[in-house]
């Protein structure tokens, strides 16, 4: 297109619609295929995005590079009394690691209380979630900090859910904490095939009682994981969620970081398929039922479309979130970019309780994850979807393909889901996807109809 604007187009598999895509900026329309000719030749469509394009590329970079950390993914513990397959942290850890004693956590949410009381003036509580292994297994520790530190943060817990008992229940609920819990399948036969105990107990039947006493509380949540062993039963646990009243889930790819994981690592084109069929039922259900079950990870790619700066998650854009959006912090007071990163001592950034947070997040371990851009890895820079995508993660990247600047690992997963995406857009069926007052805090900036 000469000097002008480059457009890329991308089949969405849609009988009337293609994509067209400005990569640089995440600008897109649906233009009719029988206009598609015409539309990017010149016209409205380009006229109208050459006048937009420095607001969208300064939207596009803010949202790449102006954004500070609000939230800490606290491990109080090492120690999990699980030993699933598929686990982003060291066996070993896991067994034999270390709880951080009451007065240490107090210490370091103190340390933390400051950090974003200074990074963050006026700007509302940051988020803490207690993260894992599994954080319930120091639950006097846990229990202490969201006591003494109620009015500082937002908090919440990530849990295997095998140790909600009612007296955990009802402290968590009474402080309004988030309470995400983690199951694969709608059948024990099928989630205790990798999520067990170290004897090789299966959990599912705990998890399921610990169900039904959340239903009601908003603010829960459920994380399955895909692999293997479950992709093909995805639309039965749509169904299995929903008739639990789950509000929100999650429906995420294995993560290949540990060597262990990776035997479950389903091959792209087939999960894809079937995390499709899974999104199909959850739509069904909605349209049937008018109660909505939030598949988050997926309602966060329709907003990164609609609405970039709208996205809750910051897995799927680079830099993704990791050291610049949030941060972990292991059981010693290690702080690593992400989680995911915490089995990887080449990432570890500094510790809370020898060094300034803030020198610690310009660490050269942070900045190998803030710096990566998607435009700099081969099999990426000429994508139409780059920043749809962003070509997760970082810490799978560095060890399935030996850096964290090169691809993830289920490329053709994230390009069929988007493909998806925008189908839903094109059928008007975005809103049966996204939470609730998703837009409430948007503006709209351009609009192009008649295409």
């Amino acid at each position: 297109m000469g000097t002008g604007p480059v457009f890329q187009t991308l089949d969405i598999g849609h009988a009337g619609y293609m994509a067209v895509v400005a990569p640089d900026t995440a600008f897109w329309a649906l233009v009719r295929k029988e206009r598609l000719a015409d539309a990017i030749s010149g016209g409205a469509l380009v006229d109208s995005y050459v006048r937009h394009a420095p607001a969208f590329a300064d939207e596009v970079a803010a949202l790449r590079s102006g954004i500070r950390p609000s939230a800490v993914y606290f491990n109080p513990t090492d120690r999990c009394n699980l030993n699933c397959t598929y686990c982003y942290l060291p066996a070993n850890t896991r067994r034999r690691g270390e709880h951080m004693p009451v007065a240490r956590l107090l210490d370091a949410l103190e340390r933390l209380r400051r950090y974003f009381a200074a990074t963050h003036p006026g700007g509302g509580s940051p988020q803490v979630v207690f993260h894992g292994a599994e954080p319930l297994l120091n639950r006097k520790a846990v229990f202490a900090g969201i006591e003494a530190f109620a009015g500082a943060f937002r908090f919440g817990i990530q849990t295997n859910a095998t140790l909600l008992d009612e007296r955990t229940l009802e402290f968590l609920l009474g402080h309004s904490v988030s309470i995400g819990i983690s199951l694969d399948a709608p059948t024990a036969a099928i989630a205790d095939r990798t999520r067990r105990s170290w004897t090789g107990n299966g959990v599912f039947n705990r998890v399921a009682a610990a169900m039904v006493r959340l239903r009601g509380y908003p603010g829960w949540s459920v994380i399955t994981t895909i692999t293997r062993e479950n992709m093909r039963h995805l639309p039965r646990m749509v169904d299995f969620l929903h008739a639990h009243h789950v509000p929100v889930a999650m429906l995420n790819l294995v993560r290949c970081t540990m060597p262990s994981a990776r035997p479950t690592k389903p091959a792209d084109h087939v999960a894809a398929t079937h995390f499709l069929a899974a999104l199909d039922r959850a739509y069904e259900l909605q349209a049937r039922t008018g109660r909505k079950l939030v598949i988050a990870n997926f309602a966060n790619t329709l907003a990164a479309i609609i609405a970039p700066t709208a996205r809750r998650l910051m897995c799927d854009i680079s830099p993704c979130g990791a050291g610049r959006c949030f941060f972990a912090l292991a059981a010693n007071g290690d702080v690593f970019p992400c989680s995911e990163f915490i089995g990887l001592p080449a990432f570890r950034a500094g510790n809370i309780f020898e060094a300034e947070l803030g020198t610690i997040l310009e660490s050269e371990p942070c900045r190998q994850v803030t710096t990566r851009r998607v435009e700099d890895i081969e099999a990426c820079r000429d994508c139409a979807i780059r920043h749809f995508c962003g070509a997760p993660c970082p810490a799978e990247a560095h060890e399935l393909n030996g850096a964290a600047g090169r691809i993830g690992g289920f490329c053709e997963f994230y390009q069929e889901q988007i493909r998806y995406a925008f189908r839903a857009i094109a059928d008007g069926r975005e809103r049966a996807f996204l939470w609730d007052g998703w837009d409430r805090a948007t503006t709209s900036t351009f609009a192009l109809n008649g295409l």
